[in-house]
């Protein structure tokens, strides 16, 4: 948190019209907050035996301090963060990939998370169509790394299965300087 610190004149007429023999300054201290935003990447398919610490550690991650969660609400780790985001008092804004981003989600209860977290969201950011549902997921990743603080990254450390996936995300915000937090159990394959 920064603290600044601004200088107000307080000036004024007298009932003549005439300013005052003497100004009067008065100090005003104005508190300026730095919000932290944090981005997600993250699997769609993520273990059952996994999700217990993959939960753990996204809510370790999103308390204290004044933060910002960002995320493309894509099925599974991405729809976790920011449900526990929301939950935690955590202001999300979805990103939203350059396509029909609710048809591509796995299944209906994909897509009525998806509808559920959109609606409690403070912003959204509606990327431009992109040729294909791969390159509007990188470029929505792209777009997460370049405007957050730090990424969050629930990975297997594995290459991305297909353009846009999270590895190639992570490697992007690794290229950028943008700190990366993984969260994986140790020795997890997923499916």
């Amino acid at each position: 948190m920064t603290t600044g610190t601004a200088t107000t004149r307080k000036a004024g007429t007298d009932s003549a019209g005439t300013p005052p023999a003497r100004t009067t300054f008065t100090r005003t201290t104005v508190t300026r907050t730095t919000v932290t935003r944090i981005g997600v990447t993250g699997h769609r398919s993520i273990p059952v035996s996994a999700l217990p610490s993959v939960l753990s550690e996204m809510r370790r991650q999103l308390g204290g301090g004044d933060l910002e969660a960002v995320s493309s609400l894509a099925a599974g780790a991405d729809q976790l963060f920011a449900d526990i985001a929301l939950d935690s008092g955590v202001p999300v804004t979805a990103v939203i990939p350059g396509m029909d981003h609710e048809a591509h989600l796995d299944d209906d209860a994909a897509r009525a998370a998806y509808r559920r977290i959109l609606g409690s969201c403070t912003d959204r950011v509606d990327l431009p169509p992109e040729p294909t549902h791969e390159e509007a997921y990188l470029a929505a990743g792209h777009w997460i790394v370049d405007h957050c603080d730090r990424l969050v990254a629930v990975w297997d450390g594995r290459p991305a299965r297909g353009l846009g996936g999270t590895g190639d995300v992570v490697a992007y915000a690794r290229r950028r300087g943008v700190p990366v937090t993984v969260v994986w159990p140790s020795g997890m394959q997923r499916d």
